[in-house]
Parts: structure tokens; C-alpha cells; sequence
């Protein structure tokens, strides 16, 4: 396996993710049955990448790609997290590390994977950030040589995910969604307008990678009701 660069902010946590902080929480449940539910939803492949994809901003995506990413890492497996968000990237604020190196400048062959995958400071889990925002985003993730990144990530992780931008943003997000075994779609409650999250489904399946499924955020707290309120 290739040498990961020694981050110097890997001995910072992250920034509050629950999952990591307080892992018995009924909200850090609901984010491993969410990684129970995904490991059985693909029957006839293996599940090693997915993308994090929402309908637009302010539905917690990047938060719920974050913390999908510390319960896979608590499970054993080696986890990477990418910030596949050239535009408004947020990964590297989450994790506390710097912002130097990432996909944009592997991307454009100005980096190596050693220099580029930084450690989290959670164990088993890395990430690769936005790196410098590029000009042209869509025809980087597009490339060849994005399509060679993961194939060489694959040989190292047992899984990929990515944090991309919402889908009526950029084609970004369906971009990578090509590239990876599924997708989830995160929407919020009271925030995402019905016909934007039909739409955003529906785009989703016109891609030949399969929709895993929805994630529900900021459901409104109630005595009958399980589930916490996301940013509660």
C-alpha cells in the first residue's frame, strides 16, 4: 500500500461529527443502520463506492457523507472520504486539514496520492479534499485519468465516498455518479420542495449506477416519532 503524507493536523479532530464524539447516540444509530441497509442493497456486486448527492444547498450532504464515512471506518474498513465538490468544497473544514493538495491537483497530474490522502484522525478513515479550485471542474471529473484514480484508490480502500455537489448545481454530481457502484440522495424535511426531490430521483436513475436510496434530514422532533432532529 501506497504511504500516506503525515498531515499536520491529523492529531485535531474533526469538526463535530456525532458519530465520532458520541457514537452511542440514537442519531449515530441511525447512521449505522443506514451502513447496514447499504451493505445489503446491492445483491449481485460488491458495494465500494458511492456518491453523497442532494438536490441543492443546506440539506446536511456533507455532514451525513462525513459521518456515513466514521461508521464504516468504526466498522473495521479501511474508508476513504473525497471531496468531490470542486467548487464549494467543505471536507477539509470537517476534518480539519489543509488544503493544499487533493483531487484537483491530482487530477491535473501536479500531485501524488502519497502527498494528497491525509488521515483524519479518525481511525481507518482518510480523505482526499477538493485540493485548489480548478477552472473547469466538470471536465476534470470527466477525465481518464479520474476514471484511473479510482480504479488505483479500489486497491486500497474498501470504501469510497464521495461528497459531491447537489444535482441541479453542476452536472458534477452525476458525473461521478457514473463512475461509482451507487448513490444516495440526501434531502431535508420542511427545506427540499417535493418536485425537486422527484427530479433529482429521477436523474439519478436515468444513470446506469443504481439510486440506493433517500436520506431524510432535520425530521421535526416528536414524542411518537424515533428519530432526532439532524442539527438537534
Amino acid at each position: 500500500m501506497f504511504k500516506r503524507k503525515r498531515s499536520n493536523t491529523s492529531n485535531k479532530s474533526p469538526r463535530y461529527l456525532i458519530t465520532d464524539l458520541n457514537p452511542k447516540s440514537p442519531i449515530s444509530e441511525q447512521f449505522r443502520t443506514l451502513r447496514t441497509n447499504l451493505q445489503y442493497s446491492l445483491v449481485d456486486q460488491t458495494l465500494q463506492s458511492i456518491v453523497i448527492t442532494s438536490t441543492g444547498p443546506e440539506t446536511g450532504k456533507s455532514m451525513t457523507a462525513a459521518n456515513l464515512a466514521v461508521v464504516f471506518a468504526q466498522q473495521g474498513k479501511r474508508t476513504l472520504l473525497i471531496d468531490g465538490d470542486l467548487r464549494k468544497p467543505t471536507v477539509h473544514y470537517t476534518m480539519r486539514l489543509n488544503n493544499l493538495h487533493g483531487l484537483s491537483s491530482l487530477l491535473i497530474g501536479e500531485d501524488t496520492l502519497e502527498n494528497a490522502i491525509q488521515p483524519t484522525g479518525v481511525k481507518d478513515l482518510d480523505a482526499i479534499t477538493s485540493g485548489p479550485i480548478p477552472p473547469n471542474p466538470s471536465e476534470l471529473l470527466s477525465s481518464k485519468r479520474m476514471k484511473e484514480l479510482l480504479a488505483a484508490l479500489k486497491e486500497h480502500y474498501d470504501m469510497i465516498i464521495f461528497d459531491t455537489p447537489p444535482m441541479y448545481a453542476v452536472t458534477d454530481a452525476k458525473i461521478i455518479t457514473e463512475l461509482v457502484d451507487g448513490s444516495i440522495l440526501v434531502i431535508r424535511s420542511g427545506h427540499t420542495a417535493i418536485e425537486e426531490a422527484k427530479g433529482a430521483v429521477k436523474a439519478l436513475e436515468d444513470v446506469q449506477t443504481p439510486l440506493l436510496g433517500t436520506v431524510l434530514n432535520d425530521v421535526e422532533k416528536s414524542k411518537d416519532n424515533y428519530y432526532y432532529n439532524y442539527y438537534g
